[in-house]
């Protein structure tokens, strides 16, 4: 079938009238129609309005997935073969959605980030082509694009050396069932056959190292089914939200767009967060409030303390997603919410089964206390790293190796880390088996050598002094602030 051909402009004004068009392979994508319906949540497509996606489109999606989105080509576009196309600034990226009028070409603010040239005096916004121009960037357009090429040529590698089949007959996990069921033997072992406080406590231990270990995946059906089980029926989260959440990594480490590192009022690890910004993600606004500016001056001290508690967290960020409108009210659905009803079943039957009330609080505090490394884990490889926007020029390469850290650990060990120590390499390759993580990262490693970019790596001790300081910068950085206003306050009263 031949497809008409679309020049920049004419995609700007379709975009400024409410389409959601990507750029794929030379290919106009509209998803307009389907993007609320996206396995990865709309929001992953609305990043990418106007821009080339090709790279992010063919890191998440399986080859069936990709002759899919194919099929919503609408046209084709000119792509300069040695600057890329020129991307369009996303409407999301300045704060607006289209208005929930439905009229098409009416946008409505989203948050307190302000388009300039928009009305800011009406609830309806027209936009125009120029106000989705990008702002100049210092980044070489012909160094990105270079980038992007030598990043599929990467995948080619690393898929000619067999690293996104899994490994042996379990997919690398037989190793890690044993140590599973090792674990929850134990943890369920003494909790049945002790009543007194030793073995109790005990039974907490391996309760919560058995929820520090658990992860599995497979294809996606059965990484569904296999994965709720585990997260709701086993540990009472809801997978749902943490697959939807993680599908944000696109933007990874955006302070308005990216959840995981959205955590005020308890840590800021940008003085973005001053500005009480706009969550696309949660749709709220993060407001630095009275808590907030007592919580982050001290947040560097209170590290550890407020991570060693955040199992309690996911629980609310679980429950409050599955009473949302977001997922779909289908079996998967109610699976979820069967498993987390099944997670109370049992653990609230292991606490009431307690001699005291003192036994059942320090149960409870243990268990979940002891599976928190794998929190300290989970913004170790961001925390420290760069949440600057560097606009929509920037390859997926690029951006994602300069927002994300590894932490170096020996290969005997690494299963304490479960994947999670080589973040690098599974934000450029979300689908690699974490068992092949290590042998792609040799390969990726060499890639950032071939392109000039820095692979960040720290050992463990030393990445959590490099997140500490970040921490420690910020805090100073607020309560300066807090002084300066003050100062402020005090002459304007004298």
């Amino acid at each position: 079938m031949t497809r008409p051909h679309l020049t920049r402009p004419e995609i700007a004004e379709r975009i400024c009238g409410g389409a959601s068009l990507f750029i794929y392979r030379e290919r106009v994508i509209n998803a307009t129609s389907w993007e609320r319906h996206h396995p990865g949540g709309a929001l992953a497509i609305q990043h990418f309005v106007g821009r080339d996606a090709t790279d992010e489109v063919e890191a998440y999606h399986s080859p069936a997935a990709l002759e899919r989105i194919a099929k919503y080509a609408i046209a084709t576009v000119e792509v300069d073969a040695k600057t890329g196309w020129r991307p369009l600034t996303p409407p999301i990226a300045v704060g607006l959605v289209r208005h929930p009028d439905g009229v098409k070409g009416h946008w409505a603010r989203e948050g307190n980030v302000r388009l300039a040239g928009a009305a800011a005096s009406s609830d309806i916004i027209t936009l125009t082509p120029s106000d989705i121009e990008p702002a100049v960037s210092d980044l070489d357009a012909a160094r990105e694009k270079s980038r992007s090429d030598a990043y599929h040529e990467l995948k080619s590698r690393i898929k000619d050396a067999g690293l996104f089949e899994r490994p042996g007959p379990l997919g690398g996990y037989g190793s890690d069932l044993i140590r599973y069921s090792f674990l929850g033997a134990m943890a369920f072992g003494l909790h049945l056959r002790t009543s007194g406080w030793i073995g109790q406590m005990g039974s907490a231990i391996f309760l919560g190292l058995f929820y520090h270990q658990l992860t599995l995946t497979g294809n996606w059906w059965w990484d569904r089914v296999i994965g709720m089980l585990v997260a709701n029926w086993i540990g009472g989260l809801s997978l749902g939200w943490w697959c939807d959440s993680q599908l944000t990594t696109v933007v990874t480490n955006h302070p308005e767009h990216d959840p995981d590192i959205q955590h005020i009022p308890f840590f800021a690890i940008s003085k973005d967060f001053f500005g009480s910004l706009w969550s696309t993600y949660y749709k709220r606004v993060m407001a630095l409030d009275g808590f907030a500016k007592v919580m982050v001056p001290l947040q560097h001290k209170l590290y550890y303390v407020v991570l060693s508690l955040a199992r309690f967290n996911l629980y609310a960020n679980s429950y409050i997603y599955l009473a949302s409108r977001k997922p779909k009210r289908d079996s998967f659905w109610r699976f979820e919410l069967a498993g987390v009803a099944f997670y109370w079943l049992y653990f609230g039957a292991i606490l009431a089964s307690q001699r005291a009330w003192g036994m059942r609080f320090a149960y409870l505090l243990v268990s979940h206390v002891v599976a928190s490394p794998v929190h300290v884990q989970i913004v170790l490889s961001h925390f420290a790293c760069s949440t600057e926007d560097l606009g929509p020029s920037e390859s997926f390469a690029s951006r994602q190796l300069r927002t994300t850290m590894d932490v170096i650990c020996s290969p005997e060990i690494e299963f304490l880390h479960g994947g999670l120590h080589l973040q690098v390499t599974h934000h450029l390759f979300p689908r690699l088996p974490r068992h092949n993580l290590r042998a792609a990262s040799l390969l990726v490693k060499e890639y950032c050598k071939e392109q000039d970019i820095l692979y960040r790596e720290h050992g463990f001790v030393d990445g959590n002094k490099h997140v500490l300081s970040v921490l420690e910068d910020v805090a100073k950085q607020l309560e300066f602030i807090k002084i300066v206003a003050g100062g402020e306050i005090k002459e304007r009263t004298q």
